[in-house]
């Protein structure tokens, strides 16, 4: 079992690693944090919290992910899944 200090330390590598990626296409998410709370507590996850951002940041995060879909699994993308 991990002890808070490592709970938090995981849940900031892991949100380096999304700023870091978020980054390289363009996107910053201003609230972009560790969820104390959960990171202290012995019985939840650590949790990374998103926060929130402008319809203009949220519109270029739809469209990385509806490209990567397009690429990533044939059929999928904006359209959403083909029979």
């Amino acid at each position: 079992m991990l002890t808070a200090r490592e709970r938090v330390r995981q849940a900031e590598g892991v949100m380096a690693e999304l700023r870091t990626a978020l980054r390289a296409v363009g996107i910053t998410l201003p609230s972009l944090g560790v969820d104390p709370v959960s990171c202290a507590s012995a019985h939840m996850a650590p949790l990374v919290e998103l926060g929130r951002c402008n319809l203009d940041t949220a519109r270029r995060l739809a469209g990385v992910l509806a490209d990567y879909a397009r690429v990533a699994v044939p059929g999928h993308g904006e359209e959403g899944p083909r029979p």
